[in-house]
């Protein structure tokens, strides 16, 4: 039995959308159980009507919620009876094999350092949410825990990202690029530059430098990068899937042939929009820690909640953690 502890009060519809999540998690995998931390008064009227996986949920009752106007570290320090703390204290204690949450980042990262702890081998850990690139998805590695890197962390990311890919998404040999300006090897600042050797020695399929506009284009199945530029790529795709969107359906709803043509084009429509929408990926995971974490969506639905927990219980099964340590341990650090 696989035991996830969901953050039950973080984001921005709790709790009602992470009990939701909870119960279709459940419902659609009969070897999971899942302890739901949070305000236990708010918890259980959530759960009234869902008898066929009552007895595989737990509740938690925990008195504190670190919100996004906390500061990170000091709120991990002093609230540790907050659901985050609670959750990453479970599993470093191995009362649970994972860990989801879609409230505050700064917290998850700074609880994943200072409470569950970094891998042997690991400096950094980074987040990797998966992006959609028009034929799939790919792992953009780091995304924003890192905003200030050395080449070495970056080789890390690359590995972590390779293992990621393999254990979770079932590719038996991704392609990893390293975000860059150009794609020449000698192109790039400093940490590019020293980056690259670096990625060309290490046991990944290594592609070479992934430009901007490229970055969609399926040049690379994991695209490595400081978590600076990585967060910039997040945040200008998840603007531009928006914009996008909104300018289509404004043309095509302007006049009647638009409108006749978009009751055609629905079914494909749906199917663009699926593609694009975060809610079925879940959310990034937090590669790096002892543990499997997920990171879902500030604004995730119920729907998305499930995703997020459905992949930290395939991360906890298919023991990436553990693998990215053990890679690590066999490979002599850059700088020897």
């Amino acid at each position: 039995m696989t035991r996830i502890y969901l953050d039950a009060m973080g984001g921005d519809n709790a709790p009602k959308c992470t009990a939701e999540g909870a119960i279709e998690a459940l419902r659609a995998d009969s070897d999971l159980r899942i302890t739901l931390g949070g305000d236990a008064a708010q918890l259980t009227p959530l759960l009234m009507d869902c008898d066929d996986v009552r007895e595989r949920i737990t509740v938690e009752h925990t008195t504190q919620v670190i919100t996004n106007h906390d500061s990170p570290v000091m709120a991990v320090r002093t609230m540790k009876d907050s659901s985050i703390v609670r959750g990453m204290m479970a599993v470093r204690d191995g009362e649970a094999d994972g860990f989801v949450s879609a409230g505050s980042t700064g917290a998850m990262l700074a609880a994943g350092m200072f409470r569950l702890g970094r891998l042997d081998g690991i400096d950094r850990p980074a987040l990797a949410p998966l992006m959609p690139n028009g034929k799939g998805y790919f792992l953009l590695i780091d995304s924003g825990a890192n905003v200030d890197c050395k080449p070495e962390y970056l080789r890390q990311f690359a590995i972590m990202g390779d293992i990621y890919m393999r254990r979770v998404q079932g590719m038996k040999e991704p392609r990893v690029g390293l975000l860059n300006i150009g794609a020449e090897s000698e192109k790039g600042n400093q940490l590019t530059k020293e980056t690259y050797p670096l990625l060309e020695k290490a046991p990944v399929h290594f592609v070479g430098n992934v430009e901007g506009r490229d970055v969609t284009n399926d040049v690379a199945d994991v695209i490595v990068a400081d978590g600076f530029a990585g967060n910039l790529i997040l945040k200008f795709m998840e603007g531009m899937a928006g914009t996008l969107l909104g300018i289509i359906k404004k043309e095509l709803l302007s006049d009647f042939r638009g409108k006749l043509g978009a009751l055609i084009a629905k079914p494909a429509f749906k199917r663009v929009k699926k593609l694009m929408d975060y809610t079925e990926v879940g959310g990034a995971p937090l590669l790096g820690v002892k543990g499997a974490v997920v990171k879902a969506h500030g604004s995730s639905n119920g729907h998305a909640i499930a995703c997020a927990i459905r992949q930290a219980a395939v991360m906890a099964r298919t023991g990436v953690a553990q693998t990215i340590e053990e890679t690590l341990k066999t490979m002599p650090q850059a700088d020897e």
